[in-house]
């Protein structure tokens, strides 16, 4: 296993925390990371595009003044999540602002660009690509990606269908940089089983959303605490691309989520369609994403509290006697 310079002595557990639509801001990515996990955000969270200079300012200048302070506990690196899909026009202006403030890691998802590789490199950072099989794997690394997150079966919003065991280990066959496991990670003994399997991280979402500082609303975090993985529903409904959601929120929709159409991702419409009748509930803001690990996350929390029950659990997981 590989572990990056740029986490040594810097985390507390080796988590970083997937950066969430809509939920992920800057009250939670500081947070995470001076509880020691990497913290990341997606640039398009930051709206208008302006606003992306001043949350890199802040986070940037508060883990400076939690470093200073805490010599002896320094904060965690944080992380940028860039769309590289061609839909995404603002990822030229995102970048600049990402060089202008020397992210150390970025996270891209939705394509892998040799350029966007090439320029974090150039400024001292490194990149992280989440990929759901093994081709999108092996293209990231042939086009400059230091690391993987592996999306496996089991995880929120768009993930993959294949097991975690599979897919470590047969990426393990022929990659031995670092690698982020994703799906259904909610407790530190998930952690430690992460580990175990070969990955360097775990690499969690769904349990932040039930946090104090993360920017969703009371009901999805509320749902959060009180579903398990029985509520979970996997469907390219609603992006045209497969993910995990909440089956209570599609009820609250007006859908019935064991009756779901499949979409055709090349008619895709969010808003109104021709005649102006509402095309379909929207991703993310109705629709809430969440992996299948959510039945261990019972009430919500700060950030810091949840991170110190990681550890806690993770130092605690050993092998049972034979």
């Amino acid at each position: 296993m590989s572990m990056p310079a740029l986490f040594k002595g810097r985390l507390s557990i080796p988590v970083i925390g997937s950066p969430l639509f809509i939920i992920s801001v800057p009250d939670l990515v500081i947070a995470q990371c001076k509880a020691g996990i990497v913290g990341s955000f997606p640039a398009l969270n930051a709206r208008p595009a302006a606003l992306l200079d001043e949350w890199l300012a802040r986070i940037t200048e508060e883990l400076a003044a939690h470093d200073r302070a805490h010599p002896e506990r320094l904060s965690a690196p944080f992380a940028v999540n860039q769309i590289v899909h061609r839909s995404n026009n603002r990822l030229e202006q995102d970048l600049a602002l990402c060089e202008k403030y020397k992210v150390p890691m970025m996270i891209t998802s939705l394509g892998a660009r040799e350029e966007l590789n090439q320029a974090a490199h150039r400024w001292g950072g490194i990149v992280f690509h989440d990929v759901i099989n093994q081709k999108f794997a092996h293209k990231a690394i042939e086009k400059g990606a230091d690391g993987l997150i592996l999306v496996a079966a089991g995880a929120g919003g768009h993930a993959g269908t294949i097991s975690p065991f599979a897919f470590v280990a047969e990426t393990r066959s022929w990659f031995d940089g670092p690698i982020a496991l994703s799906g259904a990670i909610a407790n530190g003994r998930a952690i430690r089983a992460a580990r175990v399997l070969g990955a360097d991280f775990a690499y969690i979402g769904s349990a932040f959303i039930a946090t104090k500082e993360a920017n969703a609303v009371e009901g999805y975090k509320d749902m959060i605490t009180k579903s398990g993985a029985d509520d979970i529903i996997y469907s390219n409904l609603f992006t045209g691309v497969h993910g995990n959601y909440l089956k209570h929120s599609v009820v609250a929709a007006g859908l019935d989520p064991d009756n779901l159409p499949t979409s055709d991702p090349s008619k895709m419409s969010f808003g109104t369609d021709a005649s102006g009748e509402r095309a379909k509930p929207k991703a993310w803001k109705e629709i809430w994403g969440s992996g299948q690990g959510i039945g261990a996350i019972k009430d919500v929390v700060p950030a810091a509290e949840l991170i110190a029950r990681f550890k806690k659990e993770y130092d605690e997981a050993i092998d049972p006697p034979l």
